[in-house]
């Protein structure tokens, strides 16, 4: 397995999101709009670099013991070229769809990735706004393309790559692209849809690269209103612990709930 491969272009994104989050500060002073709620914006940092530091060496671990139990199961081993990456980064991108979707349509799943959706603003720190506990979640739902026989290092490398696409997408300062705006790739005006809570918004727009998979299984919205964002629980706070596991909580209290009430109807 070659993830040490992956580590210089793993190193690209916090290198990214930080040009980024200078310019877009730069840009709102200029034109005096005010996109950062300073609390949230330390929140959503300080977990980025919890994340990638600490949380990191548990993370990758836990990947690399995961693939080393299903590479003896792969079924071919595809040939590394051009044509075999660009099917797997298409193809990474299709299952990443479907796992996005089900991550709003699974309570289980929703209840780690609530923690995205909770900041009230958009702005590149709400990129790296992701749960801890979803880290570990997330490489199951592409194993799967290793053990059909893509390369481990094509499979992560278009994870790492969708995910540094996905950072062009928080932002308030990109508008509409008028003809090109949901025809191929997601734009920052159909994620500012994603995170809305307007109900015509809600669970739409899932795409990581590909607006097509939208398209094609009929979740793909415009934006046609002012998005309002959060999630339709209220707000959490600022507090990273609270923002990472106060869903989670609460999932696991209302399923407890549930299975006391069924043993007490038994």
């Amino acid at each position: 397995m070659e993830m040490q491969n992956l580590q210089p272009l793993q190193l690209i994104i916090p290198s990214v999101f930080l040009a980024l989050l200078v310019l877009e500060v730069i840009i709102a002073r200029r034109k005096r709009q005010d996109v950062f709620i300073v609390k949230d914006c330390l929140s959503n940092i300080g977990m980025m670099l919890f994340s990638n530091t600490v949380l990191k060496v548990f993370t990758v671990a836990w990947t690399v013991w995961l693939i080393s139990l299903i590479q003896p199961l792969q079924l071919f081993s595809l040939e590394k070229d051009l044509l075999t990456f660009t099917l797997a980064f298409v193809v990474t991108d299709f299952m990443y769809y479907w796992y996005h979707r089900l991550s709003h349509e699974s309570p289980l799943l929703w209840s780690m990735h609530h923690t995205h959706h909770s900041s009230l603003a958009m702005n590149f720190t709400t990129a790296v706004r992701l749960n801890w506990v979803g880290k570990f979640i997330s490489p199951l739902f592409f194993l799967p393309l290793i053990i059909i026989g893509f390369p481990v290092e094509y499979v992560f490398g278009s994870l790492v790559l969708g995910l540094l696409y996905q950072l062009f997408l928080h932002t308030e300062f990109l508008p509409r692209m008028g003809w090109f705006e949901g025809k191929l790739l997601n734009t920052p005006s159909a994620h500012r849809v994603h995170h809305g809570v307007n109900p015509l918004y809600i669970d739409k727009n899932y795409a990581a690269v590909f607006i097509v998979w939208d398209r094609m299984f009929g979740s793909y919205q415009a934006e046609t209103e002012k998005v309002q964002y959060g999630t339709t629980d209220g707000f959490i706070g600022y507090n990273p612990l609270s923002i990472q596991f106060g869903a989670m909580i609460r999932y696991g209290k209302r399923r407890l709930a549930r299975l006391n009430g069924s043993t007490q109807s038994a």
